[in-house]
C-alpha cells in the first residue's frame, strides 16, 4: 500500500491532534516502531515514527489502469459486515480481505531468454498475500496492484480448503495444538503453542529455473511436514479447521 512517512523532526503529535491530518481514518495510523495503536493509546512521549497508510485514488478522469511486467490488478473482495448469525461488525474487528477478481494483467515476465505469459487470467478469483501491493482505489471500489508472486492461488468456492496454491507455494491443513501438557494439565487457548506441523492438501505446479524450465517441488499432497514456525498466511477454513500457506522453501522437513 502506498506509504507516507512523518518523523518526530517534521511533526508533533498527540493523540488529541492527531485527528487533525484529515481524510484519514484513525484505523489505518500504524506506528512501526510498536504497531498498530487504538485511537486514544498515543501519547508524545511515546510518539516516535508515524508511518500513514491510505489507498492512492486514481481521479476519475482516468478510466483505466493497465498493470505493467508481472504484475496484477485484483478488485477486492468485500469486507464482511456482519457474523454468520447477522451480528453488525464494528469497523474495527472486521478483517482484512485477502481475496479478490484479477480485472487486469500486464505482460508477464522474462526468466533469462523466455517471456513468460502471467499465470491468471482476467475473471479469476484469487487469494493474496495478507500484506502485500499497493491499495488503489478506482471506479468508485477498492482494487489491489501487486506482483503475481504475490498471489497465493486460485479459489473458486467460498471455502479455503479448495484452494488451488500456485508457483512455489506449498496448502497444508494445520496440525491440532496439544490440548494438555506432558504432566497432564489443561491448556488455555492463550497457552497454546502453534503448532508448525500439517499435512500437505495441495501444492503449486512449481517454480521456473533460468532457462524457463518447470521445477516441480519436493513435496507432495498427503506428507506431513515440518515448516518454519511464523511463516505463511494462516486461514479458517468453513469446518473449523486451521489452514496456512507458504512457500516450498518455508518447509523443513517430511516427516513419517
Amino acid at each position: 500500500m502506498a506509504t507516507s512517512q512523518l518523523t518526530a523532526s517534521s511533526v508533533t503529535a498527540s493523540a488529541r491532534n492527531l485527528a487533525s491530518l484529515q481524510g484519514l481514518r484513525l484505523s489505518t495510523v500504524k506506528f512501526s516502531s510498536f504497531g498498530t495503536l487504538k485511537p486514544g493509546a498515543l501519547t508524545s512521549r511515546s510518539f516516535k515514527r508515524l508511518v500513514v497508510k491510505a489507498a492512492t485514488v486514481v481521479a476519475p478522469k482516468y478510466t483505466s489502469v493497465k498493470p505493467l511486467g508481472d504484475r496484477v490488478l485484483v478488485k477486492i473482495k468485500e469486507t464482511e459486515e456482519k457474523t454468520e448469525g447477522g451480528i453488525l461488525l464494528p469497523t474495527t474487528a472486521q478483517s482484512k480481505p485477502q481475496g479478490g477478481e484479477v480485472v487486469a494483467v500486464g505482460e508477464g515476465k522474462t526468466i533469462g531468454n523466455t517471456k513468460l505469459e502471467s499465470s491468471v487470467k482476467t475473471g479469476a478469483q484469487v487469494i493474496y498475500s495478507k500484506y502485500a501491493g499497493t491499495e488503489v482505489e478506482f471506479n468508485g471500489a477498492n482494487h489491489l496492484l501487486l506482483k503475481e508472486d504475490d498471489i497465493v492461488g486460485l479459489l473458486e468456492t467460498d471455502d479455503i480448503k479448495d484452494l488451488k496454491p500456485l508457483n512455489n507455494r506449498v496448502f497444508i491443513k494445520v496440525s491440532e495444538a496439544e490440548e494438555k501438557t506432558a504432566g497432564g494439565l489443561l491448556l488455555t487457548e492463550a497457552s497454546k503453542e502453534k503448532p508448525s506441523i500439517g499435512t500437505v492438501i495441495a501444492v503449486g505446479p512449481g517454480t521456473l529455473d533460468e532457462e524457463g524450465n518447470l521445477k516441480p517441488l519436493s513435496v507432495s499432497p498427503g506428507n506431513t511436514v515440518l515448516y518454519s514456525k511464523y511463516a505463511g498466511n494462516d486461514f479458517k477454513g468453513n469446518d473449523g479447521s486451521n489452514y496456512i500457506t507458504l512457500r516450498a522453501t518455508d518447509v523443513m522437513a517430511v516427516l513419517s
